[in-house]
């Protein structure tokens, strides 16, 4: 019902739509320090008010939550479903080259650019779902409400924010995964782990080793500062070095001191097999330099033991694991920084529906605590998981199967999206699912058609699930 309508005013909004995404991919909205009135700092306020200006002179009802969330809605009926989705988006990074981070550009089908994908697009796409809604004057005996949070990438407080105040909706998508439909995700342990040690003088040694972006996001590029190793022996062990960890190695020497940039592939860490991890391979170089016996050397070892270049799984920490129906566990090591006389350090680890805390975070705690580091966590994340044969996910998947031609299955993933700890929440497209968007990467970019597609599911199921 409706599809030939709504086919035709997404369509025919397009290009406005596409404006509209740039609009907000032209702010930098990653979290920042706390300024009186934007709890995320000014970048994720500016997207917010933009975002909700936007919906307002489309006609649109807005409220705006302390600046942690705004809301749009469709009419002032009840609601009985909720899009959920965010408006701040991970650090830019390095290594783009089809476009500057904040300036989006539209070419080859693609737009290009920080949050195309992760998630402004997909919101802007739902915002037109709701327009073509409107517009056509398609009669509903209930509410839809747009969710625009603003600290999806850094734990989502935006939402426990909303939700102390607001119940939630009896049925949510979130379009921050991928289509079909992710009714599972994975728990996690984001393990955050020290440990001390008496300093030593003795060169050569490792001066600084200040490495990674967030605990999300496996590290594409990172350095740290040598002393007292000759630019021949730091070129040498590179060459060799890079063979197997298939990570260059740029050295800059600074009188006695070398700054050693390791550069290998960002990714998301979600999917930590699809990147090539820096921080790991910078820790595989610095121990087959020539570094004088120290405590210090002695306590990298240990972690590079635990945690060693190449292992996604967590097999060296002892909690490799899966299931059919939520797959592997997989473990990035993101963030680490070493001092002369201590280090701290963070993982990302997403855990599977047969995980839980006696056979992952009692083990890593173990074994940690084996070799000197101390786990600080005492919790973890349980999985998320919804009946794949309720009303609601057969509705979803009979939108996409009806203007996709495709077959529509519930899928797992590995990162948590904002429906994670909500009952009847699931992630709903907007990207198909042989897509690679980059998400968290360098040139990052979402499918202009994938986009449009969505905007007409979208549009078809507020129709299905609100008349």
């Amino acid at each position: 019902m409706y599809k030939k309508e709504i086919e035709e005013y997404i369509e025919a909004h397009k290009q406005e739509m596409l404006e509209d995404i740039c609009r907000l991919c032209r702010i930098n909205s990653e979290k920042m320090p706390y300024k009186e009135g934007m709890p995320f700092g000014p970048g994720a306020f500016e997207a917010l008010t933009e975002a909700l200006a936007m919906a307002e002179s489309y006609g649109f009802s807005i409220n705006n939550y302390d600046n942690y969330v705004g809301t749009v809605d469709l009419n002032d009926k009840d609601t009985q479903l909720d899009i959920l989705a965010h408006l701040d988006v991970v650090p830019a990074g390095e290594g783009w080259k089809e476009t500057e981070p904040f300036e989006p550009v539209v070419k080859n089908g693609k737009i290009f650019g920080r949050g195309t994908s992760d998630d402004k697009g997909p919101a802007v796409a739902s915002l037109y779902a709701m327009r073509a809604v409107k517009d056509l004057q398609i009669p509903l005996s209930k509410n839809v409400r747009l969710i625009l949070g603003t600290d999806e990438e850094c734990g989502s407080s935006d939402i426990a924010h909303y939700y102390a105040v607001e119940k939630e909706a009896p049925m949510t998508f979130s379009p921050d995964g991928a289509f079909p439909v992710v009714n599972t995700e994975k728990g996690g342990l984001n393990g955050h782990f020290t440990a001390e040690w008496e300093p030593s003088d003795k060169l050569p040694k490792i001066v600084e080793l200040d490495a990674g972006i967030k605990v999300n996001v496996v590290p594409g590029k990172v350095s740290a500062v040598v002393a007292g190793i000759e630019e021949t022996i730091l070129r040498k062990v590179a060459d060799e070095v890079e063979v197997t960890t298939k990570i260059r190695y740029e050295i800059k020497m600074e009188g006695e001191r070398a700054v050693i940039t390791a550069i290998g592939k960002g990714a998301h860490a979600s999917t930590p097999e699809e990147g090539n991890n820096a921080l790991t391979g910078l820790l595989y170089y610095l121990l087959k330099l020539p570094l004088a016996e120290c405590p210090q050397v002695t306590m990298l070892r240990r972690l590079h033991d635990l945690i060693p270049h190449g292992d996604t799984k967590g097999k060296a920490l002892g909690i490799a694991m899966g299931d059919e129906i939520s797959g592997d566990l997989t473990l990035a090591f993101s963030l680490l920084k070493v001092t002369d006389s201590g280090l701290e350090g963070t993982f990302d680890s997403r855990c599977p529906i047969c995980s839980n805390e006696e056979n992952v975070l009692q083990v890593v705690k173990k074994r940690m605590k084996d070799q000197g580091f101390t786990l600080h966590n005492d919790s973890m994340r349980p999985p998320h998981h919804v009946d794949p044969d309720s009303e609601f996910i057969k509705t979803l998947l009979n939108a996409y199967e009806g203007y996709t031609g495709r077959k529509g299955e519930c899928l797992s993933m590995g990162g948590g999206t904002y429906v994670h700890d909500l009952k009847n929440g699931v992630a709903f497209g907007a990207s198909m699912p042989e897509t690679d968007n980059r998400m968290h990467g360098a040139d990052e970019f979402a499918v202009v058609e994938e986009l449009v597609v969505s905007a007409k599911i979208f549009a078809q199921v507020i129709v299905d699930l609100c008349s």
